[in-house]
């Protein structure tokens, strides 16, 4: 059964400026199991709309967007969303941008370059809690 089947998949949707860092981070995030990559976005508007129908469970956004700063496209997902898991994954890694990201409501903050296993990791993690809720109900 593929990831989109699957009740246990978890699906990402993406925000980034870049096209082509979008198309890596689709592809490694892709290829964990019972993930599905649902969509993508450069701005923030855009990635608050399509977020939301794709009925997104986790928010993976860069800092830079096409439209500016995802500060408010991070608080927009808090507190209008808040079941959606915000994972910021950036190379704007200083302490004052995660600061910021943390007080706009961000889940998980992660440095693109040094920190991306970590950032898999998680997702990796939310997948197999997601199996663990659905095991439960089916018993």
């Amino acid at each position: 059964m593929n990831a989109s089947q699957s009740p246990a998949a978890l699906r990402v949707f993406l925000v980034d400026h870049a096209v082509a860092v979008r198309q890596r981070i689709a592809l490694l995030v892709g290829a964990i199991r019972d993930v599905v990559v649902v969509g993508e976005a450069e701005d923030s508007d855009a990635a608050l709309t399509d977020a939301r129908q794709s009925r997104a469970d986790v928010v993976i956004v860069d800092l830079r967007l096409t439209d500016g700063s995802s500060l408010d496209l991070i608080g927009k997902l808090s507190k209008g969303t808040p079941r959606i898991v915000t994972i910021v994954l950036t190379d704007l890694s200083a302490p004052a941008f995660r600061a910021a990201c943390a007080s706009a409501g961000a889940d998980y903050f992660f440095d693109k370059t040094a920190e991306f296993d970590a950032a898999c990791h998680v997702i990796e993690a939310l997948v197999q809690s997601r199996r663990r809720r659905l095991t439960k109900l089916l018993e």
